[in-house]
């Protein structure tokens, strides 16, 4: 009997030491570099959910501005292209050649107009020459008379040939533009999602040749019930699901359409998300949108990373003066990527959210641009 009381008494003394050594253990590791966020306030409303699909701002159906064959096509579908890319070139012969003819009209033009500037001078000079004869025997008033006339039709010619030169201009730039668009380009960055025609093919002007869609520039868009729409004013910042993701966007209008059959409005929303977050999406993929309804209420809330489940509740570890610490929390609604803190945890805390897996009560933590006065703590 004695035997068993001493085994048992051991094994008490041994689990009232696990504690404190494991607590000791810890403080004598190197400290766990970690990821923290910081527990804070923002303003929580009841949401509905409503579906919506992203839309790209920019589709095109690029044509053909002349008329020729296709000499080349540079682009398949599914390829990326950058504004200014050449996508599809066209035979240029025949243009080009009517560019050189235009090119040959304006230098006779301009050699028209010499002509008629050098017989205008001659006249000045000789009509001068008669003006100063008028106080000799020799004048003649009628020749005079006819030298007034023939500069007055030479001055008439400089006109015209200059009108000519500068209709010979016009009609050598068109002839440039339009050989300029022989080699059609992209008027954005996109995706080419189709083709209309091939190598070889003879497109008229107006004719498309490819479609391009613009995946760099999304948006939202939702058709939203009429009554729901008194919280969507321009700007406000609202929740959206993508493919199981949570993301911010922005209300950027409401069009001022409603369809009567459904009683809804379209909404576009602006992401938030930075570009890698957004590269694989696509224009016409589903989106839930979750709408406001109700008032607004001033909640702490915490990232979701940072909740361990213990039981039947959660844990959270809170770094205090560079030592991570257990604090039960309870939590209520989600908030995007965050829960509502309904206990546990105070604005400001700063809980650990990377790295939290590994750690014991009471371990020393460090994590970037942690402040001096924890790491000395530490």
């Amino acid at each position: 009997m004695k035997n068993i009381l001493k085994i048992v008494g051991a094994a008490v003394l041994g689990l009232a030491l696990i504690g404190p050594l494991q607590s000791v253990w810890a403080q004598g590791q190197q400290a766990a570099l970690v990821g923290v966020d910081e527990v804070q306030g923002e303003p929580l409303g009841q949401t509905i959910p409503v579906l919506g699909r992203l839309v790209a701002q920019q589709r095109s159906q690029v044509a053909a501005l002349v008329d020729g064959p296709i000499e080349k096509m540079d682009v398949q579908i599914g390829d990326r292209v950058v504004k200014g890319d050449t996508l599809v070139v066209l035979d240029d012969r025949r243009i080009r050649q009517s560019r050189n003819l235009q090119a040959a009209m304006l230098q006779q033009a301009k050699a028209s107009l010499k002509a008629a500037l050098d017989q205008k001078a001659l006249t000045e000079q000789e009509l001068a020459r008669l003006e100063r004869l008028q106080s000799s025997a020799a004048f003649s008033p009628a020749r005079l008379e006819d030298k007034q006339l023939e500069l007055a039709r030479f001055t008439s010619q400089v006109s015209v040939a200059e009108a000519e030169v500068a209709a010979a201009q016009v009609n050598l730039s068109l002839a440039e533009i339009d050989l300029a668009r022989t080699v059609i380009k992209a008027p954005f960055n996109g995706v080419v999602t189709e083709k209309n025609t091939e190598v070889g093919s003879y497109v008229s002007q107006g004719n498309a040749v490819l479609s391009l869609i613009n995946h760099e520039d999304l948006e939202v868009e939702a058709d939203v019930p009429s009554n729901r729409l008194i919280g969507l004013e321009n700007g406000r910042l609202i929740n959206v699901d993508l493919s199981g993701q949570n993301y911010d966007a922005i209300v950027r209008a409401v069009v001022p359409d409603e369809n009567v059959l459904t009683r809804t409005r379209a909404v576009r929303f602006t992401l938030g998300a930075d570009d890698n977050a957004l590269e694989n999406l696509a224009a016409g993929q589903s989106v839930t949108v979750y709408i406001p309804v109700g008032s607004t209420r001033q909640v702490m809330t915490v990232h979701k990373d940072a909740l361990i489940a213990k039981g039947e509740g959660y844990i959270a570890y809170v770094v205090e003066n560079g030592v991570a610490n257990i604090r039960p929390v309870t939590v209520g609604d989600a908030v995007g990527q965050r829960f509502e803190v309904m206990t546990g945890l105070k604005a400001g805390d700063i809980v650990v959210i990377r790295g939290n897996e590994r750690l014991f009560p009471g371990q020393a933590v460090q994590y970037p641009n942690m402040p001096k006065a924890e790491e000395s703590g530490s």
